[in-house]
């Protein structure tokens, strides 16, 4: 039988970008090299990100700070997409026009497509790892895959990801524990930035 171990799952947002999304700003650059900073001693297996620009910066900024040779991969399941659509039913009723407003204004094809990239990123990226010692890896995402990940470690509705945000190269970490249910070590963890780079990316009314 094969035994399985112990994964420890690092979920960063990307730094701040561009208005045009192209590239990360300054703020989002020094977010990102003080994120790589923080998790510099961490023995990462693997550092994954997202397929656009202001992930794949972030990841190549963070990836220069880690110690050893840690392969970095580029992964389309962490990428920007919308992982689940919900129906006005599943939704509480005081804020289903909202919810439903907010995952119709994002392109189609994030959508469409979503669904079945969020279902590789489960199969890829989350629950126990084979062998006998903890993985830990890291992967550079969206807002929308890390609410995803920590609604599915919570248990909660498919629905729920809406309204779980993430601000720019915060931290959240996800264990998985053979025999144990998943395990919130920590979400939107900022304590790596100065208060100036906290909260970018995030909405303003839910600030503290």
């Amino acid at each position: 039988m094969t035994s399985s171990a112990t994964r420890y799952l690092y979920v960063a947002r990307h730094g701040e970008a561009s208005a045009d999304e192209t590239e990360l700003t300054e703020n989002g650059r020094r977010q990102a090299f003080l994120l790589g900073d923080r998790l510099r001693a961490v023995p990462f297996a693997a550092v994954h990100h997202g397929p656009l620009p202001r992930a794949a910066q972030t990841a190549r900024l963070v990836h220069e700070q880690l110690r050893g040779d840690v392969p970095l991969q580029v992964a389309e399941p962490a990428g920007d997409y919308v992982p689940y659509v919900p129906r006005r039913e599943e939704l509480p009723e005081e804020s289903a026009d909202r919810l439903l407003a907010f995952v119709a204004q994002v392109p189609e094809e994030e959508r469409t497509r979503g669904p079945e990239l969020a279902g590789e990123a489960m199969a890829r990226f989350t629950g126990c790892v084979e062998g006998g010692e903890a993985r830990h890896e890291l992967v550079v995402t969206h807002a929308f895959l890390a609410a995803w990940l920590v609604r599915d470690a919570l248990d909660a509705p498919a629905w729920r990801w809406l309204g779980l945000n993430h601000s720019n190269a915060a931290l959240t970490v996800i264990r998985y524990t053979p025999g144990r249910p998943a395990a919130l070590v920590m979400v939107n963890d900022m304590g790596h930035l100065p208060e100036e780079l906290r909260w970018t990316g995030f909405p303003p009314e839910l600030r503290i």
